[in-house]
């Protein structure tokens, strides 16, 4: 049987860096903290509450791999902060730093021989755990996309980034 460790790299790859768009860590590189904020043009939030439901959705996923006890949550009140709350610099920082923990918390259910990345999770309706790291990696490098298309419209990058394609 061929091993699975190609399926397994791809992932990650996937998850941390993408093939098509910027990792995370490059979107949220230097942001100015008096923006968090801030509502882009034409927008109804603000970056740090497309961070936030980030690491929210990532994290509802993880405990879904993980949980056995897992609860659906409520669609989109568990998945957004409050279109008035407002975050601090700890709150973009702690932000930040959850959202990497729980990539890592994937990364390695992801690189971990004994996971079954095929089985159907038990406390699910079929889903596999390859099918929610992808669901992840998908949703993560939407939103991405996204946030930095709102620093280009929020002028936010600062005089070293590059726009250009």
């Amino acid at each position: 049987m061929p091993s699975d460790q190609p399926l397994r790299d791809e992932l990650v790859f996937l998850l941390e860096r993408g093939n098509a768009h910027m990792s995370f860590e490059e979107a949220v590189a230097a942001y100015p903290m008096e923006r968090i904020n801030t509502t882009f043009p034409n927008g109804g939030y603000t970056s740090w509450h497309l961070l936030e439901h980030l690491r929210l959705t990532q994290w509802d996923i993880l405990d879904f791999i993980r949980n056995p006890n897992y609860e659906e949550r409520a669609w989109p009140r568990d998945y957004w902060p409050s279109s008035d709350q407002q975050a601090t610099p700890d709150d973009w920082q702690r932000t930040i730093h959850d959202f990497l923990a729980d990539r890592q918390a994937l990364r390695a259910i992801a690189m971990d021989p004994q996971t079954d990345l095929w089985a159907p999770i038990p406390q699910g309706t079929g889903q596999t755990i390859a099918r929610e790291i992808t669901v992840v990696a998908d949703h993560n490098a939407y939103h991405i996309g996204e946030f930095a298309i709102m620093r280009q419209v929020m002028d936010t990058w600062g005089s070293s980034h590059s726009t250009g394609g």
